[in-house]
C-alpha cells in the first residue's frame, strides 16, 4: 500500500507545452488516494508564487472527494438533513433561494473553490438585479436572510471537510435596513384599552399581549398547565401557527431561547386567575367559536384590525403590539437584558438593535438628568467649563 502523502505535499514539473503546472495535496479519499488542487503558470517563478499561496491557504487542510461536488449539489444534501429541524415555511424559503438565486449564479461551482470574491459578486449582484420579476434589486434584508441561510449550509460543508473556511465569512453582506418601528403612544394606548374593554370576548386575549410582549402564535398556545398562579409565572414553550397544506399547528417556540419562564405582573395575574375559574378547555385562549381549539392567530389578527378601525387607530400590525410593549418597557426603566429574556430573543444584541431607537432617547435623557445632577452638587464650579465650551475654548488653569 502507498504511502499516505500529508496535506500540503506538493510537485512541480513542466509541461510539454512548456507551462508550467504545481500540484498541492488538499485531502484524500476514503480508500486513502490522495486528492490534489493543480495549478499553472507560464514561468516557473509565477508558477512558486502561486504555489506557495496554494499551500498557505490549504494549510492544515484533509478534504474528502466529496469536495469535488457543486455548491447545489450539497445544498440539496443540506436540505435533507436540516427538514427535520426547520419549519416548513421555512424550508419552503431556503428552497426558493437555492432555485432562484444561488443555483443560478453559484449553483455550478465546485463547492472547494469558491472564493469569498464570488460570494461578494453574488451579494452585488442580488442587491442591483436580483429580483427575477422586475429585474430590480433585492432588498438589504432580503439578501441579509440569503446570506444568513448559505453562511449556515457552508459552515456545515466545513464540518464535513468540503472546504477549508466559509467564504462567508470574508464577504460583506448588506446592513439590515431598520424601518421605524410603528408603537401605540400614551394617547393611542389609552384610546386602545378603552376599546378592549368593550369586547368581552377579547379584551383579556390584547391585555395579555400588551403587559406580556408574546409573539401572536405564542400567545395563542398557553395552556394552563403553563401558568404558575402561585408564583405568578408563565412558562412559553410553544407555538401555534397555521400551515396552507395542513391547516392549525402546535409546535416548538420560534427559537430555543424562546421557551422561557416570565414574570407576570399582578395585573395579569389576577385576570388570569379569573379566567381560569370559568374555564372549560385547557386552552387559555381557546377559539371562540370551538373552545376545544387553540385561538387561531389569523383570527386575532383580523380581530385586531378590526378594533383598531372602530378606535380610529393606525393599522399596525400584531408583531407592532410587541413593539408598543418593548418601548413602554424600556421607557419604563426595564433594562436591556432583561427584556430580552421576555422576549425570548437569542442574543441580547438583537434586542439592542430592534429597540435602539428607545435606548437612544433614554441615553438623552439620562445626560440630561446627569447633567442637573453634577450641576446641583458642583453649583458655580462648572461655570467656568460651561462658558469655555459655548465659547469654544478651554478654560484657563
Amino acid at each position: 500500500m502507498a504511502k499516505r502523502r500529508p496535506s500540503g505535499d506538493g510537485m512541480v514539473r513542466k509541461r510539454d507545452d512548456g507551462r508550467w503546472e504545481g500540484r498541492i495535496v488538499v485531502g484524500h479519499k476514503e480508500n486513502g488516494d490522495s486528492i490534489f488542487r493543480y495549478v499553472y503558470a507560464d514561468t516557473q517563478k509565477e508558477l512558486t508564487a502561486k504555489l506557495r499561496k496554494h499551500i498557505t491557504a490549504y494549510q492544515g487542510a484533509d478534504l474528502s472527494e466529496q469536495s469535488s461536488m457543486t455548491l447545489v449539489e450539497w445544498l440539496e444534501l443540506w436540505l435533507e438533513d436540516v427538514a427535520g429541524t426547520i419549519r416548513p415555511n421555512t424550508l419552503n424559503r431556503y428552497r426558493g433561494t437555492i432555485k432562484n438565486h444561488i443555483k443560478p449564479q453559484l449553483g455550478q461551482k465546485v463547492i472547494s473553490q469558491i472564493t469569498p470574491k464570488d460570494i461578494q459578486k453574488f451579494y452585488d449582484r442580488l442587491l442591483t438585479c436580483g429580483n427575477l420579476n422586475s429585474g430590480e434589486g433585492l432588498s438589504n434584508n432580503t439578501v441579509r436572510g440569503i446570506h444568513g441561510m448559505l453562511h449556515e449550509a457552508l459552515d456545515a460543508a466545513k464540518q464535513a471537510r468540503l472546504i477549508i473556511r466559509n467564504p462567508t465569512e470574508d464577504a460583506m453582506p448588506p446592513k439590515f435596513s431598520q424601518t421605524p418601528k410603528r408603537i401605540l403612544t400614551d394617547e393611542q394606548l389609552d384610546i386602545f384599552m378603552d376599546a378592549i374593554k368593550e369586547d368581552d370576548v377579547w379584551h383579556d386575549f390584547f391585555y395579555t399581549e400588551l403587559m406580556t410582549g408574546l409573539r401572536r402564535g405564542e400567545l395563542c398556545g398557553l395552556m394552563w398547565d403553563d401558568f404558575d398562579e402561585v408564583d405568578g409565572t408563565l412558562r412559553i414553550r410553544r407555538t401555534v401557527r397555521r400551515e396552507k397544506a395542513t391547516g392549525l399547528i402546535t409546535g416548538d417556540t420560534k427559537t430555543y431561547a424562546g421557551t422561557r419562564n416570565i414574570v407576570l405582573p399582578p395585573s395579569v395575574i389576577e385576570l388570569l386567575k379569573e379566567r381560569k375559574e370559568k374555564a372549560l378547555t385547557e386552552w387559555i385562549f381557546p377559539d371562540p367559536i370551538r373552545p376545544e381549539r387553540p385561538t387561531d392567530p389569523g383570527t386575532a389578527y383580523n380581530r385586531l384590525k378590526t378594533l383598531l378601525k372602530q378606535a380610529g387607530l393606525p393599522s399596525i400590525r400584531f408583531h407592532d403590539l410587541r413593539h408598543t410593549f418593548a418601548t413602554h418597557a424600556l421607557a419604563s426603566g426595564v433594562d436591556i437584558k432583561t427584556l430580552s429574556g421576555i422576549l425570548g430573543h437569542t442574543r441580547t444584541a438583537f434586542t439592542l438593535d430592534t429597540y435602539a431607537h428607545t435606548t437612544g432617547d433614554m441615553q438623552k435623557r439620562a445626560a440630561e438628568i446627569v447633567g442637573k445632577f453634577m450641576t446641583d452638587i458642583f453649583g458655580e464650579e462648572l461655570k467656568p467649563w460651561e462658558e469655555s465650551a459655548k465659547a469654544g475654548m478651554a478654560p484657563s488653569a
